[in-house]
């Protein structure tokens, strides 16, 4: 198809990643339009003109309440019933902050807008800012990660990062369906099972702690390797256009 696929990058409200993630979208191929929350909120229907949504990373309200938690509830009040419609069909992707808000508004891991799973304080009790060795799991559904290697590293920035779930069930259930996506090559923050990033059974939710749209450049890497970020967007853009 010759129509670039459209992205609707969130941004406002304390988000600050969403120049790098609109960015990242038109290198891949996709068009991104960056809209304020209050802007989508004032038109929930606007939504349904978009093929894919990103929410970036940032700090959200600040971060008061917990990543995550003011948004996701801003989000919910006024946009739940057009995200349910929504992750029925078209790819969302969460990065850092994004991923708390996924999580908070129960659209992972299962987009029923029921919690089951938290992005809490990291086990060290500080904030994290360094680049991290990433497993890709092959055989996850997830749509966003197709064109990525078995293995590669990007950016991780956060301090709630560390991934837990209600209980070992909700877990089990995770490994079983394959929707856990990515794991850190390293007990990089206390997560369960070192797990960096998740979708929902369809594959076409996902959400990942470390940033992709930081390292779409060879020359961001500080050590010998490819930049692998742009292949997260690269992976959406031609899954969307072999569904358009």
């Amino acid at each position: 198809m010759s129509t670039k696929p459209k992205f609707l990058v969130l941004w406002g409200d304390g988000i600050n990643c969403e120049n790098e993630t609109a960015q990242a979208i038109e290198l891949a191929g996709g068009q991104a339009n960056k809209i304020h929350v209050n802007e989508l909120l004032k038109d929930p229907a606007s939504l349904h003109t978009y093929q894919a949504l990103v929410m970036p990373g940032g700090f959200s309200f600040g971060d008061h309440l917990g990543s995550g938690q003011v948004l996701s509830l801003k989000l919910e009040r006024t946009l739940k019933k057009e995200l349910l419609a929504f992750v029925k069909k078209h790819p969302v992707l969460g990065i850092c902050n994004g991923f708390q808000t996924l999580v908070r508004l129960g659209l992972l891991p299962d987009a029923d807008f029921q919690r089951t799973c938290a992005l809490i304080k990291n086990e060290q009790g500080h904030f994290i800012d360094r680049w991290v060795g990433l497993k890709k799991v092959s055989s996850s559904p997830c749509i966003w990660t197709r064109s990525l290697p078995e293995s590669f590293s990007l950016p991780a920035r956060h301090g709630e990062g560390r991934f837990i779930c209600s209980d070992e069930t909700v877990f089990d259930r995770l490994k079983k369906n394959n929707q856990i996506v990515l794991r850190y090559e390293e007990n990089l923050n206390g997560a369960m099972d070192q797990v960096a990033g998740i979708c929902d059974p369809s594959g076409l939710v996902f959400a990942l702690m470390p940033h992709p749209e930081a390292a779409v450049h060879d020359w961001q890497v500080p050590f010998k390797d490819k930049a692998w970020g742009l292949e997260v967007f690269k992976s959406a853009v031609q899954y969307l256009r072999s569904e358009l």
